[in-house]
C-alpha cells in the first residue's frame, strides 16, 4: 500500500469570500434640465472637465425670454394702474375733507359727505387691491426669470462628464420627469466597486475589511481597497438573493474606468505564521491500514478531527483541534503536528504485477 501525503506547513490561512461587481465613481451627479425645449448649443462633451457653474449646454431661451417680456410689460401696466389710483386716492381725500368742512356749514348735504367718503374708502380699496396685484406680477415675473435662468445647462459639481445623452437640435421634455442629459463624477482618482455578496456569505463580511480584486483590462494587476459599507437593500438576481459590499479604491492613475467588472476578493478572516495542514487531509478515510487495529475513533473527539501521519515507514493517527479554513489550508490549534510532518491525502494501492 502506497500513500499520497503532503508536508504539515507553516503559513497564512486565508478566508475570503469571492464574488464580482463592478467598478464605479463614488459619487456620480445626474445633470438634468428642468425646463423643455430644443438644445441650442452643446458645451461638453464625454470626458470633458467641468467646473461647478459652467454652463454644458443650452435649451432655446427665445420662449421663456418671451414669457419673461411680457411679465415685465404686465407688472409695468400695474405699477402704472397704481399710480393712477394713487391720484384717484388724493382727489377722493381732497374731496371729502372739503365735503366734512362744508357740511359743518350746511353748505352740503350729509348725503354728499358720505358720498365722498365711499368714494376715498374704494380709493384706498384700490391701493390695496393694486399693492397685492403687483406682488402677483412680481412673482410671476421672477419665475419666468428662473425658467429663463435654467435654459442654461449646468454643472453643479466640479468633475468629468462620464455620459452625454443630448445632441444640439434635440428636443427634451420635462413635463413628467427630468430628463437626464449629462452624468458628471466628482473625482475619477477615487473609485468604488459594487459586488454582488449572497446572502450565504454577507454574515462574515464586515466594514473596514481587506479586498483585493482584477479586471478584465489588466489581467495581472492586482488592485487593493477596503470594505467602506455593506448596504442593507437586498437584490434578487436569478432567484438569489444578494447585497452590495461596497469596496472603496484609490485610482491615482485612472486605470480603473467606470463600469469595469472586478472579480473581487473579500478578506474575511486571516491567520498569519500558523501551523497548517492541508484539508485533503481532513477528509481522508482509511480504507484498512497495515499496522491499525481496532475500529478507528470517531470523526469528533471533544471538537477534534483525526488526520494520519506517515511516520517511520507507517501511518499513525493524529487527533488536532482545527482552527481557521480556507478551503485550501486548515489552522491547526492544538495537536500533535509539527512544521514538515507528512500527513497522508490519499492512498493507492499499486497494481499487482503481472
Amino acid at each position: 500500500m502506497r500513500y499520497l501525503t503532503q508536508k504539515v506547513t507553516r503559513g497564512a490561512v486565508v478566508k475570503a469570500v469571492t464574488t464580482s461587481g463592478t467598478v464605479n465613481p463614488v459619487i456620480t451627479v445626474q445633470v438634468g434640465t428642468y425646463v423643455s425645449g430644443v438644445i441650442q448649443a452643446r458645451y461638453c462633451d464625454y470626458n470633458t472637465k467641468v467646473t461647478k457653474g459652467q454652463v454644458c449646454a443650452k435649451v432655446d431661451p427665445r420662449p421663456y425670454q418671451v414669457i419673461v417680456d411680457q411679465s415685465r410689460a404686465t407688472l409695468g401696466v400695474g405699477q402704472a394702474q397704481m399710480v393712477k389710483d394713487q391720484a384717484d386716492l388724493a382727489y377722493a381725500k381732497v374731496a371729502y375733507e372739503r365735503n366734512r368742512r362744508l357740511v359743518a356749514t350746511k353748505s352740503v348735504s350729509q348725503d354728499v359727505l358720505d358720498s365722498s367718503k365711499a368714494a376715498l374708502d374704494r380709493a384706498m380699496a384700490q391701493i390695496g387691491l393694486d399693492q397685492a396685484t403687483i406682488a402677483l406680477q412680481q412673482a410671476q415675473l421672477h419665475a419666468a426669470e428662473i425658467n429663463l435662468g435654467y435654459t442654461d445647462i449646468v454643472s453643479p459639481v466640479d468633475g468629468t462628464v462620464v455620459s452625454r445623452s443630448v445632441e444640439m437640435g434635440q428636443t427634451v421634455a420635462a413635463s413628467f420627469q427630468t430628463p437626464t442629459l449629462f452624468l458628471v463624477a466628482t473625482d475619477l482618482t477615487s473609485m468604488q466597486v459594487d459586488t454582488n455578496v449572497s446572502e450565504s456569505d454577507i454574515g462574515s463580511v464586515n466594514g473596514g475589511d481587506r479586498a483585493t480584486f482584477t479586471v478584465e483590462s489588466f489581467p495581472n494587476r492586482t488592485f487593493s481597497g477596503r470594505v467602506t459599507e455593506v448596504r442593507q437593500s437586498p437584490q434578487t438576481i436569478q432567484n438569489v438573493v444578494t447585497y452590495d459590499a461596497v469596496v472603496g479604491v484609490r485610482n491615482q492613475d485612472q486605470a480603473l474606468k467606470p463600469g469595469m467588472t472586478a472579480t473581487t476578493r473579500i478578506i474575511v478572516d486571516e491567520r498569519q505564521d500558523v501551523l497548517r495542514v492541508p484539508d485533503q487531509a481532513l477528509r481522508y478515510q482509511p480504507g484498512g491500514v497495515p499496522g491499525v487495529t481496532g475500529a478507528p475513533p470517531p470523526v469528533d473527539l471533544n471538537g477534534g478531527v483525526r488526520v494520519w501521519v506517515f511516520r517511520g515507514g507507517e501511518p499513525q493517527m493524529v487527533v488536532i483541534m482545527p482552527g481557521l479554513d480556507d478551503d485550501s489550508f486548515t489552522e491547526v490549534i492544538k495537536g500533535d503536528l509539527q512544521d514538515g510532518d507528512e500527513v497522508i491525502v490519499g492512498g493507492a494501492t499499486p497494481k499487482p504485477s503481472p
